[in-house]
């Protein structure tokens, strides 16, 4: 399972809700806020978590998806996280604008071309599934996002995905692909979690 994102910061842990649509612009103003004051200079800025609502400061994992021309520009998160909301919120906008390996980092001509979309992950489910079979009966597509692991090798795909791999045997095969695994494999050593995520965009 993948590391838990650390944090300094001691974050309220009460069960996970569905945010409204007012926490949900308070996150992507955050996250917008977090991408201009890098591009500014300003390194050291960080989120004054005090000034959000409660429901913002439990601790939740979460992506932040960065889109131009609907094209994918840079994508961050954590799938498990120690830290308030709006903070994971705060950090994964930086690192998806500027620290994602497959794209450059953003420049300031960007950023009133850039679409920004938050994801709030559910905690993880693990799936007790022997092979390929098992796991395709007990996906829900359009639902669920995915995590599987064997050994070292990861990898994971946010429900949103299913938008352009709806058919679930190509959705499983993909992932494993993007883990580093053949498309056929399977073994008594993968794992494999599922999540839900509500999605906020801008």
């Amino acid at each position: 399972m993948p590391n838990a994102e650390s944090s300094n910061t001691t974050a309220h842990r009460e069960p996970d809700q569905e945010l409204s649509r007012e926490h949900g612009e308070l996150l992507l103003e955050a996250a917008l806020r977090a991408i201009q004051t890098q591009l500014s200079g300003d390194l050291s800025a960080g989120v004054e978590e005090d000034r959000f609502p409660a429901e913002l400061r439990r601790a939740r994992a979460s992506f932040v998806t960065l889109r131009k021309q609907a094209a994918l520009r840079g994508c961050i998160g954590s799938l498990e996280s120690a830290s308030p909301l709006v903070v994971s919120v705060w950090h994964n906008a930086r690192q998806a604008a500027f620290h994602d390996p497959r794209f450059p980092p953003l420049q300031e001509e960007e950023i009133n071309s850039i679409e920004i979309q938050v994801s709030i992950l559910s905690p993880l489910e693990r799936l007790d599934v022997t092979s390929e079979e098992s796991l395709l009966g007990r996906l829900r597509p359009g639902v669920d996002g995915l995590l599987i692991a064997d050994g070292s090798q990861r990898g994971t795909f946010l429900p949103a995905v299913w938008d352009s791999l709806p058919e679930p045997r190509e959705f499983v095969r993909e992932l494993k692909r993007k883990a580093g695994l053949a498309a056929d494999h399977w073994s008594n050593s993968l794992e494999v979690w599922r999540y839900t995520a509500q999605s906020i965009p801008r």
